[in-house]
């Protein structure tokens, strides 16, 4: 393993890079109608809007019950916080909230959808939920929103409201050019190459036509076995798509052309827009690294915790975590080259939750290289349990523990209030500090037989076994 290098030089290289890439994209002028609403990290905090938008993330209404995920968002509010939804909140939720996790009662502002029920800074900015929301903002004399991911909708959000009030609304996100620098994997490799150099990347090509993407993916299919497509602004590996490299080779530029056009075809690709072409790694590995970025005068950022990530099927798609297993200088490694892009990131005007996902190549407790595959700048999948077991758990460290989506047919159907009774006692209790199992996102249960699930143990296997063998029995579904 060959990537190291001195915090010092990391921090002075990340700067600079920082400082080309912010002249490159013109940033500084780029970032100035978005001062007056960039967050300190200081000064007044409550209330809050905590406002998990996904609308900038395509295809999500793929994902089964997106739009409940809102909600999760309250999994951050403290007392006095406002959260808001286009759904009601699921029965018994809320309940279960305050009576077994102990939190305090916050306000919750359900909206009403102007264009897709995921576009819900765009509700927030109309009818009864803006009316609600300018009443808080008016009686407390400022707000901050923290959104899931700071896109446009939300930055105009909240100069609308300033607008309307003349009172100081702030936003605890990256203005936009920002966070698409973080969330553009384009953009984000490029500052990655800047900082830490190419051994930090997977061979990358970049196209904007099925005819150029298909001779990129030529190329790279005569070095790897297999290589993909990667659409810049997607997640949860939506936006990919992988090759054998056997399935292509000797394949005429027109014939690999046709398949790479049904792929943009598929995935609403409306032409003018790069695409990666990436030598696609087979791994057993895919550690995640989530960190804290605050404003530059608040001090570093922090690395919060290095992960596991679980993924599934054959393009890998993303279903949970589990706290890194990995040897400790795999770790190292990972949390150094993550500290070096957060301060890249910082200098460039990042604020907030980000996090970074990396394959794992060669042998982990051997000779092992970590290649970055995206930014998420935003919170997500594992450092939204992650941040709330920290609260649950109040400053003690956390257990080993693995938090997945919970999904069977044999739930449709059911109530909240009765899978918790089924529960019982294995349901953790915030005040005894007894029981394995903590559920969030719980909107999808009752439609799709689905919610969130913490499971926790005395070991990594212990939490691991709860999730897989004993809550399926608890439940009767084994």
């Amino acid at each position: 393993m060959t990537q190291k290098r001195t915090p010092e030089r990391s921090a002075g290289v990340a700067v600079r890079a920082a400082a080309q890439l912010s002249e490159a994209l013109d940033l500084e002028a780029r970032l100035a109608p978005f001062a007056e609403s960039r967050w300190s990290g200081s000064g007044p905090q409550a209330p809050v809007l905590r406002l998990d938008d996904f609308s900038g993330i395509p295809f999500l209404v793929d994902i089964t019950g997106v739009e409940e995920y809102q909600h999760r968002a309250r999994l951050r509010a403290d007392p006095d916080d406002l959260y808001a939804a286009v759904t009601p909140a699921a029965a018994g939720y809320e309940s279960y909230c305050q009576e077994k996790l102990n939190l305090a009662p916050v306000e919750f502002v359900q909206a009403t959808p102007v264009e897709s029920r995921l576009a819900l800074a765009r509700a927030c900015s109309e009818g009864v939920a803006r009316t609600r929301i300018l009443q808080r903002l008016e009686a407390s004399g400022s707000l901050t929103i923290d959104p899931f991911m700071g896109i446009d909708e939300v930055w105009e959000l909240a100069q609308s409201l300033a607008r309307s009030t003349g009172a100081p609304v702030s936003v605890a996100a990256p203005p936009p050019p920002v966070t698409w620098i973080a969330n553009d994997k384009h953009l984000f490799s490029q500052l990655v190459e800047s900082v830490l150099g190419p051994e930090w990347l997977v061979e990358t090509r970049i196209g904007r036509s099925p005819e150029a993407l298909a001779r990129e993916l030529l190329s790279l299919a005569e070095r790897h076995a297999q290589v993909g497509l990667k659409r810049l602004r997607c997640a949860s590996a939506m936006g990919n798509k992988v090759f054998a490299a056997s399935e292509i080779q000797g394949r005429s530029v027109d014939d690999v052309a046709a398949r790479v056009s049904r792929f943009l075809d598929r995935t609403q690709w409306q032409g003018g827009e790069d695409v990666q072409v990436v030598a696609w790694e087979k791994v057993d590995h895919s550690p995640s690294t989530q960190l804290w970025i605050p404003a530059r005068e608040m001090g570093a950022p922090r690395l919060d915790g290095i992960f596991e990530q679980l993924l599934e099927g054959e393009h890998k798609v993303f279903v949970g975590s589990r706290p890194s297993t990995l040897p400790p200088a795999v770790n190292a490694a990972a949390g150094d080259g993550s500290i070096a892009i957060a301060l890249a990131l910082q200098s460039l005007g990042y604020v907030g939750r980000c996090s970074f996902d990396f394959v794992l190549v060669g042998d982990p407790v051997g000779e092992f290289q970590l290649h970055f595959t995206e930014c998420n700048g935003r919170w997500g999948g594992t450092s939204i349990p992650m941040t709330f077991l920290d609260r649950l758990l109040a400053g003690r460290p956390r257990p080993p523990y693995r938090a997945q989506d919970f999904v069977h047919p044999g739930l449709v159907g059911a109530s909240f209030s009765d899978l918790v009774e089924k529960v019982g006692t294995e349901a953790y209790s915030a005040q005894s500090g007894t029981g394995r199992f903590i559920f969030y996102n719980t909107g999808p249960l009752e439609g799709f037989g689905k919610l969130d699930v913490i499971a926790l143990g005395e070991t990594q296997s212990q939490a691991e076994a709860a999730l897989e063998e004993d809550l399926p029995r608890i439940l009767g579904l084994s």
